[in-house]
């Protein structure tokens, strides 16, 4: 019998192989239904931040107009729907793959007590929307002064 020196690298590429060929399995390739259902179904990501006087929503939304972007305010809830067309650019049985995403999409997020809705701007640029949302304004507290 030989002694062989154990190393857990070996025990891991060993674990890996069967690991791996299990996922490789039909089961959990990605078939053209579940291509098609990924493509009618999406939510653009956004990023939500703030400075000093105002909060930031930006939302990622290549490949659009903003004709085709509603943005909505009532009770605190804003809403950012809209639709971006499948444009088809080959056949159907041209394509080898198709991940991007097509249809409608709709965002809510509950904005702070207090806001101006009037003082709300939204900008689109380079498939980017902005909507800079100003913060209400504290109330300072105020000194009296004692006579």
């Amino acid at each position: 019998m030989n002694i062989v020196r154990w190393t857990p690298i070996r025990d891991m590429a060993r674990f890996h192989n069967p690991f791996n060929r299990f996922f490789d399995d039909d089961f959990f390739m990605p078939n053209r239904e579940n291509d098609e259902l990924a493509m009618n179904s999406w939510n653009p990501v956004v990023d939500i931040y703030d400075n000093d006087n105002t909060i930031i929503i930006k939302a990622e939304l290549p490949g659009m107009n903003k004709k085709d972007i509603v943005i909505d305010l009532k009770d605190r809830v804003l809403t950012l729907k809209g639709e971006r067309s499948f444009e088809n650019e080959a056949k159907e049985e041209n394509y080898y793959k198709r991940e991007r995403c097509f249809g409608k999409f709709h965002r809510a997020f509950t904005l702070p007590v207090g806001l101006n809705p009037d003082k709300i701007k939204a900008d689109f640029k380079d498939g980017v929307l902005k909507i800079d949302i100003p913060k209400p304004e504290e109330e300072k507290p105020k000194q009296i002064t004692i006579h």
